[in-house]
């Protein structure tokens, strides 16, 4: 399986930070954040790997090089203006290839077991899901008992910025324009073809320089 780590973004909640540098550069435990993401798939076995870029993308593409030195081979879809999620999967598709791939926000942290994912079987998407952070209280969506993701139920989760994707899920969307994934997920779940797994351990939404903070703290066991 494929991976796609998203870091085409501007990083506007973290400036000043990201005036110079773009988000996925920036520093935790004296390693840049999406380094912590390529170690974690190659540990998995998870050794290609696509990161769509925009933003600053020279910075990121110089950093990573080819990826040999993480354990895995590197390729960037490169975006003229950032397409936003969607439609940077979209826009990346001919390096993903046709089979489910693993998608991965490049501004989260989380420990998940990546090697423990399971295989989509027919949905269009598998998302991660944690308990709702401060930030979000209200959470995205619910997951039943069956591991079926519901838009309506009751408690609700919070989106984790990983997903098992079946590129079917954004093939008709065209190429070059911006598009959401939230409300192609809502049809997926309407559609009743949504799995989902509540991972109850370590995940952080790094979208602000005071939650890089915390997060450099707690990996550095201060």
């Amino acid at each position: 399986m494929k991976a796609m780590i998203l870091a085409a973004g501007l990083g506007k909640r973290m400036r000043p930070l990201t005036d110079h540098c773009p988000k996925p550069l920036l520093t935790v435990a004296d390693k840049p954040l999406i380094v912590h993401h390529l170690e974690r798939l190659a540990a998995a076995g998870i050794t290609d790997v696509v990161i769509n870029v925009s933003y600053r993308a020279e910075q990121i593409v110089e950093a990573l090089g080819d990826g040999q030195r993480f354990g895995v081979s590197l390729a960037f879809s490169h975006e003229t203006t950032p397409l936003e999620t969607a439609g940077g999967i979209r826009h990346a598709l001919p390096l993903l290839g046709d089979a489910p791939f693993l998608l991965i926000n490049g501004d989260v942290w989380c420990d998940v077991a990546l090697e423990t994912l399971p295989e989509l079987k027919g949905d269009l998407a598998h998302l991660i899901l944690v308990d709702n952070p401060d930030h979000h209280a209200e959470g995205d969506f619910a997951l039943d008992d069956a591991g079926r993701v519901r838009l309506e139920s009751t408690p609700r989760l919070t989106y984790a910025g990983l997903a098992i994707l079946n590129p079917a899920l954004v093939a008709s969307l065209p190429d070059d324009s911006p598009a959401k994934l939230a409300p192609l997920l809502r049809e997926a779940i309407m559609a009743g073809r949504t799995g989902g797994t509540h991972h109850r351990g370590g995940w952080v939404d790094v979208g602000t320089p005071e939650r890089l903070e915390a997060l450099d703290a707690h990996l550095r066991g201060i």
